[in-house]
């Protein structure tokens, strides 16, 4: 029988495990091991057939000792609170990592957005926003897009919240279009940060771009960013694949021009001068980087020994199973973790609300320096810590955050 999967549990798992190895304090632990609160709600919106449909949401915060809450919510038919909580405890380290003043939220709904009207969607945004109006705000819990949403359900957020308030508030979102506040380089953002860490492994590694290929499993706007970084370094792309399965040529792909095939067509499938591939067949290409950048649970102890990479670059929230993870670092197989490497798009956020909040927005290249800037510098505070503890990249990033949020409560208290 195939074991069911509980990201919070696997969370809580990852957190115990650096706890343990840096002898934190007890008090601390039972403090950090659970959510500070979690609000469900019910969400009646008016089909476009005439009928009531009623969808389940959820907003969670995890810990706000360094800051405000921040995090996405996500509109997927598997949406649970236990994911909801998992992903609001990443993102209170992801922040802390990377050393930016907030902690960490998320939310959901459960409903499949590629079913629905763009009406259909407004309503249930607004709808959302209507009952979490209490439990967000520019000071308290900044939403962001994720898993089907984007800049649009911002823009629907920010003025359900605004035409509550009677004010006009920029900072309650971020991720939002550009005419109403948002900031330039957010788009790209967790795709680029993800190949700043992606460049310095391959330094920490001494290893030269020319000489490198990846695989790119998720071609969603992580994805395709993540790749054309890539390809732009020279590294070679080989393989990449979205929810309808993937292609491969080991000569190597455009990922510009499979971007564009992706969208006239709906898919990289079809994409000409390369062979069809499953996803699972393409996890366990033979390659130096293999970015998860789709759903979490994908490299499981199912997997995982069969996995050829030399680098794994967590594009994705939670996408190794900590069960294959000891399979993995007893292959050698260098993991650089969810909290560090796609941390890019928060930073970005960050950025955003700061720009809100001061009505002075910065061009593009001063937020990619910064940008690039904050990543490197997380990248090597976590090889320094991973080597200090004389352990792994995942357990340093976890060590390095959460003494900055056990520091954080501490002065507080």
């Amino acid at each position: 029988m195939k074991k069911t999967f509980n990201p919070f549990l696997m969370a809580q798992e990852q957190f115990l495990k650096a706890a343990k190895k840096m002898n934190l304090d007890e008090n601390i632990i039972n403090i950090l091991k659970e959510p500070q609160e979690a609000l469900e709600v019910s969400i009646p919106i008016k089909t476009d057939s005439g009928k009531v449909k009623v969808f389940k949401g959820y907003r969670v915060h995890h810990n706000n000792a360094r800051g405000p809450y921040k995090g996405g919510i996500r509109y997927h038919p598997n949406v649970t609170l236990e994911e909801v909580k998992a992903l609001a405890m990443w993102m209170t380290w992801k922040c802390a990592v990377v050393g930016i003043p907030f902690g960490g939220a998320k939310g959901g709904v459960v409903c499949n957005p590629k079913q629905m009207s763009r009406r259909e969607k407004e309503a249930l945004t607004r709808e959302y926003t209507r009952r979490m109006i209490n439990f967000i705000g520019p000071l308290k819990d900044i939403p962001a897009p994720d898993v089907y949403t984007d800049s649009q359900v911002m823009a629907w957020i920010m003025d359900e919240y605004n035409k509550y308030t009677g004010n006009t508030t920029l900072g309650v979102v971020t991720g939002k279009p550009l005419a109403i506040g948002g900031s330039e380089g957010r788009h790209a953002s967790t795709g680029k940060g993800l190949t700043v860490i992606v460049q310095e492994a391959l330094k920490y590694l001494e290893m030269k771009p020319e000489n490198t290929t990846a695989v790119i499993q998720g071609y969603g706007n992580l994805g395709h960013i993540a790749a054309e970084e890539m390809y732009k370094m020279g590294i070679k792309i080989i393989a990449v694949s979205d929810s309808k399965g993937g292609i491969y040529n080991p000569k190597g792909l455009n990922p510009l021009k499979v971007e564009s095939f992706k969208q006239k067509t709906g898919s990289v499938v079809g994409f000409p001068d390369a062979k069809k591939i499953t996803n699972e067949k393409l996890l366990q290409l033979k390659t130096d980087v293999l970015a998860p950048c789709a759903l979490e649970n994908v490299i499981t102890s199912e997997n995982a020994s069969k996995i050829k990479a030399k680098i794994i670059a967590e594009g994705a929230n939670g996408p190794t199973t900590p069960e294959a993870e000891k399979i993995l670092l007893k292959k050698n197989v260098l993991i650089f973790p969810d909290i560090l490497a796609n941390a890019g798009g928060v930073v970005v956020s960050y950025f955003e609300w700061v720009q809100d909040m001061q009505g002075y927005f910065w061009e593009l290249d001063e937020i990619h320096a910064k940008l690039d800037k904050i990543m490197t510098k997380a990248f090597w505070n976590v090889v320094d810590m991973a080597e200090k503890h004389k352990t792994d990249f995942r357990t340093a990033a976890y060590i390095f955050a959460i003494q900055k949020v056990a520091e954080a409560i501490e002065k507080r208290e």
